[in-house]
């Protein structure tokens, strides 16, 4: 049997636990990834591409296995996300509250802890995440923004690889409960 079959067996016996994470800890890996996704791609312009708080709120949104929380954290995230950058306000808050509630939503039914899930939890969500911005910008705001086909999936791409190191480091940082 393969991990992948581990995995899906362990879905079907309901081997899942919900994780807590500490308080301060939970801030510090928040503020850390709004922190590192409004200052890091002024210096390093190749990291502009990575959304380092969408990939903590779909962790954070996997691992509590709550939708409500989900969409909380996400709309939390988001809207700091918004004060710190040129952005109208509300626009990341409605995208990360969708996608928080949307990885929750996942976490009850799919065992996350496979790396290939991972890598594609990080790669949907950011796709998701820049169809959602585009939508939200064009449609509802009326504002000209383009949406780079290659660009953005090589970005996912990008982001899910680094899904799989981030999230197995938060999972060092939760305790379980």
């Amino acid at each position: 049997m393969n991990d992948f079959d581990e995995a899906l067996a362990g879905i079907r016996r309901g081997d899942r636990k919900r994780s807590r994470f500490r308080p301060w800890v939970m801030l510090a890996v928040l503020l850390g990834a709004i922190l590192f996704q409004v200052y890091v791609p002024l210096y390093f312009s190749l990291l502009q591409h990575l959304e380092l708080p969408l990939l903590v709120a779909v962790y954070l949104g996997v691992a509590r296995r709550n939708v409500i929380e989900g969409a909380l954290i996400g709309a939390g995230i988001g809207l700091v996300q918004d004060s710190l950058s040129f952005q109208p306000i509300g626009i990341f808050g409605m995208i990360k509250t969708l996608l928080g509630y949307a990885s929750a939503s996942l976490g009850i039914r799919l065992d996350t802890g496979h790396p290939a899930i991972r890598f594609g939890l990080g790669a949907l969500a950011f796709l998701c995440h820049q169809s959602l911005y585009w939508l939200v910008r064009h449609v509802l705001l009326g504002a000209p923004s383009g949406l780079d086909f290659l660009q953005t999936v090589l970005a996912a791409l990008f982001n899910g690889a680094l899904a799989v190191p981030l999230f197995y480091l938060l999972d060092r940082l939760r305790k379980e409960g």
